[in-house]
Order: structure tokens, then sequence, then C-alpha cells
């Protein structure tokens, strides 16, 4: 499996999911998903995408820089789950 092309559709489904249908961000996460601190360590098979960007609020002027990583891990199904997520504002 192509490690850019699994990160480009994650991320195409994750925010598109969340611009339509917020609730349904529940399904790229499991019950393996990390809730809390500690870090985890990553066992084979799993990859880490970085993401950078603006964030547009409904009526504010001026978007929000924004950066968010996902640790995904492969399920035996051959698809992925976020095991981690940290997202982060970037104030300038």
């Amino acid at each position: 499996m192509d490690p850019n092309a699994v990160a480009k559709a994650f991320v195409e489904h994750y925010y598109s999911t969340f611009d339509t249908n917020r609730q349904g961000l529940a399904s790229p996460f499991s019950s393996a998903s990390t809730a809390s601190p500690p870090s985890t360590a990553s066992p084979a098979g799993g990859m880490l995408v970085f993401v950078s960007g603006n964030l547009q609020l409904g009526g504010e002027q001026h978007a929000l820089k924004f950066s968010q990583m996902f640790h995904l891990m492969p399920t035996p199904q051959g698809s992925f789950y976020v095991q981690n997520d940290i997202f982060c504002l970037n104030y300038a």
C-alpha cells in the first residue's frame, strides 16, 4: 500500500467529514485509539500523517493557522484507524 495515497485519502475523508458531518468523525477511531497521554509506541505498519493549513470560522474575517498530526494504525481488514490525534492552533 502506498503511504502517500493512504495519507491523501485519509486527509480528504477526514476534513470533508469535518466540514459536512462532524458526528461521522467517530468512524476513523476505534476502541484501541488513545484518548489521553502518555504517548504510544508505533508497532510495525503504523504511519504518521501531518497536516497544516488554515481554519476559517463562520462569520470571521481572518483564518487561523493550524497543524494536526494523526497516528494511523492498520486494521486486519486492510484499512486504518486513528490511534492518536494531536490538534494545535498556531497563533502568530
